[in-house]
Formats: structure tokens, sequence, C-alpha cells
């Protein structure tokens, strides 16, 4: 093959089946499918010593490599940026990420990322990933807080990428929804896809869906909102904003997914600058000792102060109705 640095991936039982360009998309060295063609097309990915085709289909325990280009110098600039760590050691981080920090640098967004402040904290982690966003293990929304991993080394990426794609990961939400969700618990399992019309959203109409699967719990109940903790299974694009909007209980606050009507009439919701969406929690195999590790963040104070605000609500006595009105 053509010189350059050498990704190898061992196909999971989860991906049995995942066409060859899908599978090296889903790899936090190789970031869009466009990409994973262009290497596939190139000559630069074989399956099992094999040159395959993007749709190949992969089998359990097939060899996977690419040579991948070599990475350009990069231009993030660091950034001293207040970070909340929650864990840290020589291999790894997880941060506490606030509502409405973009996770990378990406056009319209080029300071002001997690990147830029890790850049700033850590050093530019030439080698661990993608130059453009070294480190990141995975993403969340720019208006969703919580836990998110970052790795230190090029090991601790691969091994963390490999837990994701696994599905060994654990993964726990919390999500203030509208309307009042009447039943205790439930298992969401819709497919999930490019909307057919607005390209920049996901649907469970969409095109090339695939598996998703999102488990879910009642925590606590308001007369017009109702807050629910979930752990996805699957991890698609905005994947549990889509499901909730899809059960009819749209993520409160949130302006993609959230302008379907709710299940059952309810009184107008309140308020909330952004989507009261956020990552709870992480469990984990450490990627070099292998003991298991659980990391938590506490609910932010903005979405506090929402759930203050309906448990106020809550405990105000119903207006009384004038018999005379019709």
């Amino acid at each position: 093959m053509t010189e350059g640095r050498r990704l190898e991936l061992i196909v999971p039982e989860a991906a049995v089946g995942l066409r060859l360009d899908r599978f090296l998309a889903e790899s936090p060295d190789v970031r869009t499918r466009s990409q994973a063609k262009r290497l596939i097309d190139a000559g630069r990915v074989t399956v099992d010593g094999v040159a395959r085709k993007s749709a190949h289909p992969l089998a359990a325990g097939a060899r996977v490599v690419a040579v991948l280009d070599v990475p350009l110098p990069t231009t993030i600039e660091p950034e001293d940026l207040p970070l909340v760590v929650l864990y840290e050691d020589a291999c790894l981080l997880a941060i506490d990420k606030p509502p409405g920090m973009v996770v990378h640098p990406a056009p319209g967004a080029r300071r002001g990322t997690l990147v830029n402040a890790l850049a700033h904290r850590l050093g530019l982690l030439a080698g661990v990933g993608p130059a453009d966003r070294p480190g990141i293990v995975h993403r969340l929304d720019r208006d969703t807080s919580g836990v998110l991993l970052v790795a230190r080394t090029a090991a601790a990426l691969e091994a963390l990428a490999r837990q994701f794609r696994e599905r060994s990961i654990r993964k726990r939400y919390l999500a203030i929804v509208r309307g009042r969700v009447t039943r205790a618990s439930g298992t969401i399992d819709q497919p999930i896809g490019r909307h057919p019309v607005e390209r920049k959203r996901m649907s469970v109409h969409g095109q090339r869906a695939r598996a998703a699967v999102t488990r879910w719990q009642v925590v606590e109940r308001f007369p017009e909102a109702t807050l629910v903790r979930l752990a996805p299974e699957t991890g698609r694009t905005h994947q549990i904003r889509v499901h909730l909007a899809a059960m009819g209980h749209p993520v409160l606050g949130d302006k993609v997914y959230g302008r379907r009507r709710v299940s059952r009439a309810a009184p107008a919701a309140p308020s909330c600058a952004r989507q009261a969406l956020h990552a709870e929690e992480l469990r984990f195999t450490h990627p070099v000792s292998g003991d298991p590790l659980v990391v938590r963040a506490a609910l932010p104070a903005d979405l506090e102060e929402v759930l203050a605000r309906l448990r106020r609500d809550a405990r105000k006595p119903p207006k009384s109705r004038d018999p005379l009105d019709r």
C-alpha cells in the first residue's frame, strides 16, 4: 500500500453485515463516510489482506487495515478556557462539557471549542487522532452538557473507540421532555436515518436508516413536563432527541426536533434556553489497567433551575373555574 499511518481494526459482532465504508467512517481517525470511500477507492483499505469495495459486508473478526493520509500541521489555537475535569490520568480525561460549547473546530466555530481548551491544557496531542480534533473519542451536541471522554495517547484513543464500536460503554442521560409521560418505562426501537427532505436533521422515517435502540425510565413527573433517564444502546446521530420526538415527547428547548405536538394535551411547558439534555454518566473499562470506571456529571445549574420552576408550579393549587363560564 501507499506510505502513511496504518489503522488496524477488528470487526466486532455488533458490526456484522455493516458496509466497509460505514464501518470505517465510525473510527475516530476517519472523519466522514466520503473520506472512507476515498481511501477505499484509492486502494488504501484491505479486509483480511484483500482490497474490497465500499459496499463490502463485513464479517465478525475480520481485520480491516487502512493506510491513512499523513496529518497536516494543525492550526488549532490554544485558548485558556475553563474546563471542569471529572477524571484525569496519564492516558485519558473525562470532562464535564458545558452547554453551548462545540467539541471541535468546524466551519463557523473555529474558536472557543473544547479542542481549543484542551490544546491549552494538554498541548496539541500530535498523532492522537485527526489533527483538527486530537484526542476526541466521541462527541456531544453543542447544547448538550455532561460527560465527554478525551484520550491523551493514540493507544487510549483506539481502545476507547473500540469500546464505543462494540457498545460495551454504558451511557446514561437525563432529559426534561415536553408533556406528561404516563408510562413508567419503555424501549424505543426505531431505525434512524437522514431526513428525506431536511438534510441537517435525522428521522425515524429517514433514508438508509440504521438500527437504533433507546431505553428510558421516568424519574419525575410534572403537569406539563417529565424528567426522564435514558440509556441509548446504539450511538446514532441525535438518537435520543429523534427518538423522544418520535415518541411524542420532544426534549424541552430542542429547536430542531421540538416542533411536533406532545402526545397528550398539556399546559405550555416552561421555556429553556437550550435543549434540556445532559450526559449524566459513562461506564467503561480503563484502556490500560482494564479496571471498570464510572464517571458522573451533576445536572448543571440551568437545568436544575428548570426543574425548580416545574416543582414550584406543580405545588400551586389549580385555578378554580367559574361555573357560569362556557
